[in-house]
């Protein structure tokens, strides 16, 4: 039994290297049609890389805050436990991954492409300088409709046509799906690399460190903004006390001058300098505690900001990926000739 499965082994093995010999003998007899196709493929991938652009990409990095407050941490607890609202950890919801998630937001890449740039000699928005790199004007021009369309640096977002929103919604897409990524530089650290990849140079530039810009002060100003309320109230109340307090002083002053030289037995007529100096030791404490609550505030919300800490900015020149004339003709060999051997096998296959 085990002497017959050894000769069907060897059977089963004899064959299969018979059969790619007569396999490797076909393709060999087929040689003029894979050199073609490798040498076809070769001047397709010269011509590819002749025309595909080189790809710049900017690359930013930067660490958040560490919201750590140590003795204004207790600070904050005790003013808290005292019932006076400070602000504190304000803005939660955009830490850790909703963070990278804002910066890839469409309005925050929509605000950033109305970011105007300097661009020779001309103040521009980069949305236009993103139109000018990919020669949309050319093809608008043959457009009533859009031949006139721009978008001027700052403007309103509010006030966009549905053309305008449509093309900044083109531009939103090819930006988020391609041209831009945002991530952790490692699990373990805090640091997050934002990169912008253009066929320009400048353009990835820009846009890079205005996206940083923008999503900093979106991030800066809903985190601070309960801090911010807080200390515009305590500081209008702060001026409102300072007013009472002055003219309880000046109160207390004109009861004295009624009063100078009056007879001790007309006690009554001092009654209104008494109630005046009731009023400034009231404002006084009041103004006092005021004036502590304001300056804990003052700290809240400079211990909030910045929120952002740049370490890294992209430096011209940037970092560029070219695919090379060797590159194409590899790539294009190889996959021509692949695919003629693939063809050559299906297509004897099919014949049989």
């Amino acid at each position: 039994m085990e002497h017959r499965t050894t000769e069907i082994d060897e059977v089963s093995l004899k064959e299969l290297i018979d059969k790619g010999k007569d396999w490797y003998l076909y393709l060999l007899l087929k040689w003029k049609l894979i050199i073609i196709a490798v040498f076809l493929g070769a001047l397709l991938g010269i011509g590819y890389s002749s025309v595909k652009k080189t790809t710049y990409t900017a690359t930013l990095s930067f660490a958040l805050e560490d919201e750590k407050s140590g003795g204004l941490g207790n600070a904050l607890g005790l003013a808290s436990s005292l019932g006076l609202d400070l602000g504190g950890n304000g803005g939660g919801m955009f830490t850790g991954a909703n963070l990278t998630e804002l910066f890839k937001s469409r309005a925050m890449v929509e605000k950033t492409l109305l970011t105007p740039v300097k661009l020779n000699g001309k103040v521009i928005s980069l949305a236009e300088m993103y139109i000018q790199n990919n020669k949309w004007r050319e093809k608008w021009n043959e457009n009533p409709k859009l031949r006139l369309l721009n978008f001027y640096p700052n403007s309103n977002r509010n006030n966009f046509t549905r053309i305008q929103d449509s093309v900044l919604g083109v531009m939103y897409g090819s930006l988020s799906k391609s041209g831009l990524l945002v991530g952790l530089k490692d699990k373990k650290m805090s640091i997050i690399n934002i990169e912008v990849s253009s066929t320009d140079e400048l353009f990835a530039k820009y846009f890079c460190e205005a996206l940083a810009e923008q999503v900093s002060d979106f991030y800066i100003s809903t985190k601070s903004k309960k801090a911010r309320m807080n200390m515009a109230i305590l500081e209008r109340q702060t001026d409102s006390i300072r007013g009472e307090l002055n003219g309880a002083i000046t109160g207390v002053a004109v009861a004295n001058d009624n009063t100078f030289n009056l007879n001790p037995a007309l006690n009554v007529r001092r009654t209104p300098s008494a109630r005046r100096q009731v009023d400034v030791q009231a404002n006084t404490a009041i103004l006092t505690e005021l004036v502590k609550q304001t300056e804990l505030a003052k700290v809240t919300l400079r211990r909030e900001t910045p929120l952002i800490q740049i370490i890294d900015r992209p430096i011209l020149p940037l970092e560029n990926e070219k695919f090379g004339k060797l590159k194409g003709i590899i790539f294009g060999g190889f996959l021509f000739g692949f695919l003629s051997i693939i063809f050559l096998i299906v297509k004897r296959i099919l014949n049989n």
